[in-house]
């Protein structure tokens, strides 16, 4: 076989970097190729030392370059990028921009924020697995935790041990179940509380938009804390076009207050999408109901915002096992009655919004 270099990059461009997810070939990550007869010598440039992709992409390379050897031997060298080459890696990123909040109204991101107007809802919960289904769906996904007092989804998504690789003054947020993910979880100690004051809470979440590199997203879900404060005037601030979805439970004491949520981010010029009932009605084995959080706090909501209440979701165990597992219950036990219910209310999230014609919406499905 005339091997030669164009040979060895058309097979190097099928290897993806895991957490840039971009081919090595496109992120300047190929060095020196040398080819003889009896030896291919090929050199890849991690972005960082320490690179926690480095033996994906290593073992990734091999194999591709396996298939193009043609019986000689793999000299496969690895090694790290300049402080000027990933300079110029992180600018393209970057478009040759600033740091900048990508999630602009012009974006093709929909950005949907996950509220309630009191704790203890399982808004968490519904935000991993709804944002999981749309994954499942075919689309490319991220969440930012912007509950930074009550974090929780680094947990629901089994990383709470995992840190964003950093590229110079870049994030690139962790991957969990083949969605990006970012919490202030992943940078203070599992033992550590947080007590802040509204500048800095602001701070925060514009560093989770502007310093991190979350690539073309089609959604963006921001599971918000609850209630009215700091963190959601921010949001209406920082991302004015986000979609609201409200979350409550059946019991007035939760539905009483769930719409001034919607309310508050009618006032900062976003959209309310719709109301999610959470832990509504359950059936026994024995076929008996049970409504142990009352019934019909959603309807309330939604009729008080003029919004559809897009569906219920029953009280569930396994709902609150595949939380503490790390894995949604979408994606662990896709038959299961909750996971399905999560998934209509998935397609209901896709379908809604406001449209955007004529911004060529990002409709074509992400490679897997």
């Amino acid at each position: 076989m005339a091997l030669d270099s164009n040979h060895v990059n058309a097979a190097l461009a099928g290897v993806t970097d895991p957490e840039l997810r971009a081919p090595l070939t496109e992120l300047d990550m190929v060095g020196d190729i040398s080819i003889t007869d009896e030896e291919l010598s090929v050199e890849i440039l991690l972005t960082i030392v320490g690179c926690p992709a480095a033996a994906r992409i290593e073992q990734d390379t091999r194999a591709a370059l396996e298939a193009v050897l043609d019986g000689r031997r793999l000299n496969l060298t690895i090694g790290v990028m300049t402080p000027d080459q990933r300079g110029a890696l992180v600018a393209r990123l970057r478009e040759g921009k600033p740091s900048t909040n990508p999630f602009t109204p012009d974006s093709l991101t929909r950005v949907i924020a996950v509220t309630s107007g009191k704790g203890g809802v399982g808004k968490s919960s519904l935000t991993v697995n709804l944002a999981a289904a749309v994954s499942q769906a075919g689309f490319r996904v991220g969440i930012i935790d912007a509950d930074v007092f009550g974090f929780s989804i680094p947990g629901l998504l089994g990383i709470n041990a995992v840190q964003p690789t950093r590229i110079d003054d870049m994030m690139l947020p962790p991957i969990a179940h083949d969605i990006k993910v970012l919490s202030i979880g992943m940078f203070i100690g599992s033992d550590q509380a947080v007590a802040w004051r509204g500048p800095l809470l602001h701070r925060t979440l514009e560093q989770f938009l502007t310093d991190s590199y979350f690539g073309d997203l089609d959604f963006l879900f921001l599971d918000l804390p609850p209630g009215t404060g700091d963190i959601a005037i921010s949001v209406g601030q920082l991302l004015p076009h986000a979609e609201i979805l409200v979350i409550t439970t059946p019991q007035p004491s939760a539905s009483d207050v769930a719409w001034r949520s919607g309310d508050v981010a009618r006032q900062t010029g976003q959209t309310v999408l719709g109301v999610i009932e959470n832990m509504s009605s359950t059936t026994g084995p024995d076929g008996e109901t049970f409504n142990f959080f009352g019934e019909g706090g959603g309807e309330i909501v939604a009729s008080k915002l003029g919004v559809p209440l897009l569906g219920s979701v029953p009280l569930s165990t396994h709902l609150r096992q595949a939380g503490d597992n790390g894995t949604p219950l979408v994606l662990s036990h896709p038959d299961d009655p909750v996971a399905v219910i999560m998934a209509e209310l998935s397609q209901a999230i896709i379908r809604g919004g406001v449209s955007k014609a004529g911004k060529g919406l990002p409709l074509s499905l992400k490679p897997r």
